[in-house]
Parts: C-alpha cells; structure tokens; sequence
C-alpha cells in the first residue's frame, strides 16, 4: 500500500537520479509504501520505469540504527548468488539530496504477505510458500561471504556475546518503562552462551513480511530490510526467523496454536528439520536458547520503536501499539529462560 509522497524534495531527487542511476529517464513521481516500522521507503515512477527508495528516517536515530549503506552493500554483493534480492542501482550518502542518506533499487512487481498464516491462499500452495521461504534462507546461510566481497561486512566470533550486548545497549537506549523481566534476560544471557558454529552472512530480520512472492507462483523472488545484516551466527539468524511459531497471532502475527496440519503449515519440528537438511546440520542443540535469545531481541527492537513512537519519528502509525509489545514479548523469553 502507498500513500503520496510528502517530504521527499523530487526536483534535486531527479537530478541525482539521472547522474547516478544508468538508464533513468524523468519526469519523476514518487509515493510512499505504508506500514513497517524502520527506513521510510518509496516506490519511485518515471519514464524509465519503476524503482524503490529507501532512506534513513530524519531526526535523532540510535547508534548503527537504520544502515542503508550496509543495506546496498549486501544486496549488491549477492545479486549474483542464489539468494534472491532486488537489483540495487546506486547510494546516496550526501544528506543535501533529499534530507537523509538512501539508496534506490529494483521494483519486484510481487506479493507481500503479514499474516504468517496466510488466510488469503490455499493450503497446498502455504506448504510451497514456506518450503520456498525456508529454502531461501538456508541459501543465504550456505553463500561464501569471503567470495562475494562480504568478507570485512562483520566481525566473525563472539558474535552471540556481541549482540547479546548490542540489544541490552539499544534496550536501554530505548527504556520508557522499567521491564523486569528485561532486567532479568540482560544478566541471563550472557551466562548461557552456546557454542557458536562457522559463521554466515545473516540478514537479522528475516520473517515473512520481508520477502516478495512471486505474483502467482509460491516462491520468493527477493529478501528486503538488510539494515540489520552483517556476519554472524545463521543459527540465530533462522531461530528469529522461526520464532514467529511461538508468537500466537493475536501477540503479533505469530502462529502458536493454529491447527498445521489443516493450513497445509509445517510445524516448527518440520520447519527446522528443513533447515537442519538444507545446511547440513543433524540438528541445533541449543535451539531453546536461541528462541530466549530472539524474544529479547524483538522485545529490545520494540522498545526502540516505543521510544521512536514518543519522540516523533517512528515511520508508521502503527508504532505506538507495536511498542507495547516490549513487555509481553520480554515475560514470554523469561518464562522460557526460567523453564531451562
């Protein structure tokens, strides 16, 4: 869904766009896309074609908050890999453009899903959906990142104990309300480390409103929202990835306690049995941890949208409700840390 633009200044947009992108012919109209909750993004229209912008959002952001110059560097570096992702054109770092650093990239002409449970298609064709969602994932997590030019995108190691820290710093940057349970993870987490395995490029926010399906086949055809990814562990890659089986969908689109086998959706043994084939894996052995770690994660990730909800500069109106999550989200990974 778009709305029409309002703060994207299209005379020195198109100026740009004409020196830096190969092929781009104007006059120039943009529209913004609704919902999601992080970089303001743009379908762009020309005589050229359709494109998309994505930008920093204005204003006061967290550190390392909003990278959209790591965005454009990782789906350059994959454009020729089996990872599907949107071709990227050119960068903009230069904030006198449009007001904020940002990038523009290929239009996929597809679908978007936000229920996970996918109401709207037919249950052999959600079976195919998340054969293909998993396939994709475990491809990304299977590319040689030293080979695609990725090899200085992350610090490899102690990536676990890294993030572990990285989300206390964002949560606590972040705090409107004391969480105990917060309080509770922030002093457990670091105590229960797993060991870590051979590290992978991983996207750090892979669900599925981050993909586009092909129109009327049951397949992805691109991953969006890259500014979370580096070099890291895959296996807490796919476990936020899988967490949304233990979310219900009244939480947050999840899908805990839907019937599987009558939706034509694996359950999460199925879905991580996949995984565990395609990467050549037998199995994770701290998988439990893993799912502590990703409900404190998406809790820090809420709290930080709370606050952006406060201070005005959260890109959507869904903010404000989406921030009250923190809580319920944060009890339900310290019952689970409890329960080990």
């Amino acid at each position: 869904m778009t709305t029409t633009h309002d703060d994207l200044p299209l005379d020195r947009l198109e100026a740009w766009l004409r020196r830096h992108v190969e092929g781009f012919r104007g006059p120039l109209a943009a529209e913004r896309f609704t919902g999601g909750q992080s970089n303001p993004t743009y379908k762009l229209q020309a005589a050229s074609g359709p494109y998309v912008l994505r930008r920093k959002p204005p204003g006061p952001l967290l550190p390392s908050a909003h990278a959209v110059d790591r965005e454009f560097r990782v789906m350059r570096g994959l454009q020729e890999t089996p990872v599907p992702v949107p071709r990227v054109y050119a960068l903009c770092e230069d904030d006198s453009v449009i007001g904020s650093a940002f990038y523009v990239m290929e239009f996929l002409d597809g679908r978007i899903f936000w229920q996970q449970s996918l109401p709207e298609v037919a249950p052999a064709e959600r079976a195919a959906m998340f054969n293909s969602m998993n396939a994709v994932i475990a491809a990304l997590h299977s590319v040689d990142y030293e080979a695609v030019g990725l090899g200085d995108f992350g610090r490899p190691g102690n990536y676990m104990g890294r993030q572990i820290a990285r989300w206390s710093r964002q949560y606590r940057a972040s705090e409107t309300a004391a969480i105990a349970a917060m309080d509770d993870l922030i002093d457990w987490l670091p105590r229960h480390l797993p060991e870590e395995g051979a590290p992978a490029i991983v996207h750090g926010d892979y669900r599925m409103d981050n993909l586009v399906f092909h129109k009327t086949e049951p397949r992805v055809i691109g991953i969006l929202d890259w500014e979370l990814s580096t070099i890291g562990d895959p296996l807490a890659d796919f476990a936020y990835h899988a967490m949304t089986w233990r979310v219900t969908p009244e939480l947050f689109r999840g899908l805990a306690g839907i019937d599987f086998a009558a939706a034509g959706i694996p359950d999460e043994a199925e879905y991580v049995a996949a995984y565990c084939r395609r990467t050549g894996r037998e199995s994770v052995a701290a998988w439990e941890f893993y799912m502590v770690y990703s409900l404190f994660r998406i809790a820090a990730i809420v709290q930080g949208i709370a606050k952006r909800a406060i201070e005005g500069t959260a890109a959507s109106q869904e903010a404000v409700e989406v921030g009250r999550l923190a809580r319920p989200f944060a009890e339900q990974a310290w019952s689970l840390a409890r329960s080990l």
